[in-house]
């Protein structure tokens, strides 16, 4: 299999993810004090929301270099 074929196949993955899913959310933790043994840690919910655009851009690129791929096998 060759390396274009790969990315082919993951740009069409990270695209029909991306349209699915809509976002990624992770946690961030941030430490505001620590006075003595005690300590405050504040954890706050962040999400990336990915555009529509590029979901389809990548769709479409990996469906283009996919067929190119077959194409000059």
């Amino acid at each position: 299999m060759s390396a274009l074929k790969i990315v082919a196949i993951l740009l069409l993955a990270a695209g029909i993810i991306g349209l699915v899913y809509g976002g990624i959310t992770y946690t961030q933790t941030t430490h505001q004090a620590k006075i003595g043994p005690f300590e405050l840690a504040v954890k706050e919910k962040k999400t990336v929301n990915i555009p529509i655009w590029a979901g389809v851009a990548a769709i479409v690129a990996g469906g283009v270099l996919l067929v190119r791929t077959k194409g000059s096998a």
